[in-house]
């Protein structure tokens, strides 16, 4: 089988073209800038298959442009797509509101939904729909499959989605918990329990998704009962340049005080906040030269941001009572030694250590970073969202 996986942003398309079930990647890309003015030289479409680089120079005008262009390397690469016999064309589609909990079939009344939540993500889902509109366009013989951010999280407990607002009014507007990066973390936990070598029903877990965007939960046997992102991706830990958790009433002093509109308290919010609010940059690499040059405002920087994933650590603990294991995923959770070490440094009371050799090994695949006889598994979990979605599109049509 052969499933061609597709994620829209706004400006730019990741994918791949991977088999469910061996996990092999035949190919795999990126259009950037889409709908930006370029150089005619410059690189927009990076395609990549049997050992080789093909480019695109020059503009993107539309994502249906780029998944022409796509298409056309597919093609120069021997990879005929319309002629390949494709599975499924699997779309991760970030917000899903009340209305989409498991991966759906997609047809016109979906594609309609989807726009209409969102009011609920307006950097994400107007993106995916584009993407999703163009693919079926191109592809109208191959069944199309949306997976969505927010599923693991749709059966969180009452307490955990309910936020102490009137209930009116959330109810009349969608006002919930819905967390994000689902498909990570349902992935990364069940690859965390096969290491462990441990049914996934019998495992306390907490994930931390960290990359650009980062995430946390609390699993209990294999069902997500609390998650750090909330109503939108807004909430919750300190992000590359999102500010997670906020008093609310900064936005009301925001708007008296500063005279910013709705949105541009969203836009400082989302774009100008998190560590590059904080220092100015939000590649954690240039982050930590700073620091290392005696930058204060670096180094205060990533001492909010680990005394976020603390605070959520502790109250994970708490509301998980048992704890088999902590695992680290994404960019950031996958590649920083000194993230993961500051994260649970002095936790050794709680049965949490981390073994300072094994945290700096250069290693790629799933493993220990705790000390053999550990009370609580440390471990590193490379996320493949692509492979999940991939999986989740080919049970669907298959």
């Amino acid at each position: 089988m052969q499933v061609l996986v597709l994620n829209s942003g706004s400006s730019s398309i990741k994918y791949q073209l991977l088999d469910p079930d061996s996990a092999a990647v035949a190919a795999s890309g990126l259009v950037s800038r889409i709908g930006e003015q370029v150089a005619s030289d410059a690189p927009t479409v990076e395609h990549h298959s049997a050992g080789r680089t093909l480019e695109h120079h020059g503009a993107v005008p539309d994502h249906a442009a780029g998944l022409r262009i796509v298409f056309d390397l597919f093609a120069r690469s021997g990879q005929d797509l319309a002629a390949a016999g494709l599975t499924a064309v699997g779309h991760r589609v970030v917000h899903g509101g009340e209305v989409f909990y498991r991966p759906t079939l997609i047809d016109d009344a979906v594609v309609r939904s989807i726009d209409e939540l969102s009011s609920l993500a307006p950097l994400h889902n107007p993106a995916n729909v584009t993407g999703i509109e163009s693919a079926r366009a191109l592809l109208p013989d191959v069944p199309q499959v949306a997976v969505f951010d927010t599923a693991f999280f749709h059966g969180l407990p009452d307490a955990a989605k309910t936020y102490a607002i009137d209930a009116k009014v959330a109810a009349a507007h969608g006002i919930r918990r819905y967390g994000f990066h689902g498909t990570s973390h349902e992935y990364v936990s069940e690859q965390a329990a096969r290491l462990l070598g441990r049914d996934p029903e019998d495992l306390n877990q907490i994930v931390f998704h960290l990359g650009n965007g980062a995430s946390a939960s609390a699993i209990r046997g294999g069902r997500a009962v609390d998650t750090s992102m909330g109503l939108t991706p807004l909430e919750g830990l300190v992000m590359g340049t999102r500010s997670g958790d906020i008093d609310p009433g900064i936005i009301p002093h925001l708007a008296r005080t500063a005279g910013l509109d709705i949105d541009g308290i969203d836009d400082l919010l989302n774009r100008d906040s998190g560590i590059k609010g904080l220092s100015g940059v939000n590649d954690f690499r240039e982050l930590f030269r700073l620091i290392d040059s005696g930058d204060r405002a670096a180094r205060l920087a990533y001492q909010v941001y680990v005394h976020r994933l603390r605070r959520y650590l502790g109250a994970y603990l708490v509301e998980l009572g048992r704890v088999d294991a902590i695992t680290f995923t994404a960019g950031v959770g996958e590649n920083n030694v000194r993230v993961r070490a500051d994260a649970l440094a002095g936790l050794e009371r709680f049965g949490i250590s981390v073994d300072p050799n094994r945290n700096a090994a250069k290693d790629r695949a799933a493993r220990y970073i705790s000390p053999d006889g550990a009370e609580v598994a440390v471990l590193v979990v490379p996320t493949n969202e692509e492979l999940a979605i991939a999986r989740a599109a080919a049970r669907l049509v298959t």
